[in-house]
């Protein structure tokens, strides 16, 4: 009596298989002998995965070719971080289980962050009445000490705080990568960059510079929602890991910030104004 064989062969599922119960006779499907697959495995799947040297000498390696870089998607996540930023962490997500690590290994994101940089830096020397030196001044100071030097600062604060306070107590094996906490800030910075840099300062000598207390609610307004979507975009970027339980603590920030904004109104305090001065004192000084 012939009968089906559904068990594995070698490295393959076999195909149906006649097996004479007798034992006298086999035959099984010669796709069944093929060797082991050329292909590596899935990446979540595999039993480790690329170190964080490894990781960093990848990014770096693909910044040095612009033909590598996927700008197209990178686009895309900058625009769906004003849109909807709940999709730009699902596809950090399937990363993790296509490539073992939630971290951009594609610096075109980083790129293009640059460009917007240095476009919102020229936007902010114009309406000020920067000279070219002043202006590249300005450019330093807030690529390598707005964006990186206190990001990275930022980023390394909420990875301890990930790893060490946030971490399920049943999970082993994992953490949550450092570069990826420093995408999450990336992630968050471009649109307070855009509020900020560019979309505000449109509205600077029409209304805000002037001592008039509608000028002070519509400066701290901006503010205000530069720096609620910064926490709102951190919050999703942790939430969204499933390694990470309490992540609701992160939304805490709001409060703060509501109170600030409620006292500034008070006082009449202008914080653009005083974000102008700062700016102005400080390309004076280098």
């Amino acid at each position: 009596m012939a009968v089906y064989n559904w068990e594995m062969v070698g490295s393959r599922a076999s195909s149906p298989a006649y097996v004479d119960t007798s034992g006298a006779s086999q035959y099984v499907h010669p796709a069944s002998f093929r060797g082991p697959s050329p292909l590596p495995s899935p990446a979540n799947l595999s039993t480790g995965c690329l170190s964080a040297a490894a990781k960093r000498y990848k990014f770096i390696r693909k910044l040095c070719h612009f033909q590598q870089m996927d700008f197209e998607y990178a686009l895309w996540q900058m625009v769906y971080l004003f849109v909807s930023p709940q999709k730009v962490y699902r596809n950090f997500h399937y990363r993790k289980s296509s490539k073992a690590q939630f971290a951009r290994d594609d610096p075109a994101f980083l790129v293009l962050l640059g460009i917007w940089l240095c476009f919102s830096s020229m936007v902010f020397a114009y309406f000020l009445d920067l000279s070219i030196l002043n202006f590249f001044k300005f450019l330093m100071y807030t690529i390598f000490i707005d964006c990186l030097l206190v990001g990275s600062g930022i980023a390394t604060a909420m990875w301890v705080v990930a790893n060490k306070v946030l971490m399920k107590p049943s999970v082993r094996g994992e953490d949550v990568e450092w570069g990826y906490a420093f995408d999450v800030h990336l992630n968050a910075y471009f649109p307070a960059l855009i509020i900020l840099h560019v979309v505000q300062i449109f509205f600077y000598h029409v209304l805000i510079r002037h001592n008039w207390y509608s000028a002070t609610f519509v400066g701290n307004t901006f503010w205000l929602i530069a720096v609620g979507y910064y926490v709102y975009i951190n919050f999703l970027g942790y939430s969204s890991l499933p390694i990470l339980h309490k992540t609701r603590g992160l939304l805490y920030p709001f409060t703060l910030l509501f109170l600030i904004y409620i006292v500034s109104l008070i006082c009449n305090w202008n914080v653009t104004h005083t974000l102008i001065d700062f700016y102005h004192a400080r390309v004076r000084v280098i």
